[in-house]
């Protein structure tokens, strides 16, 4: 799960603190500020709706029932999603390479899968 201070200190760099927030799967120091969503959930990698959010999509997003919605029509969604290619894990070596296999969404817990 990567880190996301350097896109949003880009975002600040470029002066869209006000006009952009950043939604990732990723996850967030102290130090990021803005409109910054992350650990979204199911991730990108598993097929979550942000791998299938393309430039210029708009999305909305639901603070209080904690959900984003993507505004795009069902029969496009289910284009995107079959043209969709299920996710390799990066060769890895050792425990990177364990974790890479066994390691549950971060909705739960990121933790080793028991099975």
């Amino acid at each position: 799960m990567r880190e996301m201070l350097s896109p949003t200190s880009a975002i600040i760099g470029m002066g869209l603190i006000e006009d952009v927030a950043l939604i990732t799967d990723g996850r967030f120091s102290g130090g990021s500020r803005g409109a910054v969503i992350g650990h979204v959930s199911p991730e990108a990698a598993e097929g979550g709706l942000i791998a299938v959010v393309q430039d210029g999509d708009l999305v909305e997003i639901d603070f209080e029932n904690r959900r984003l919605n993507l505004l795009i029509e069902e029969k496009e969604l289910e284009r995107r999603y079959a043209k969709l290619k299920k996710f390799k894990v990066k060769e890895a070596v050792g425990v990177l390479q364990r974790y890479s296999f066994l390691v549950q969404s971060a909705s739960s817990g990121a933790i080793l899968r028991k099975d």
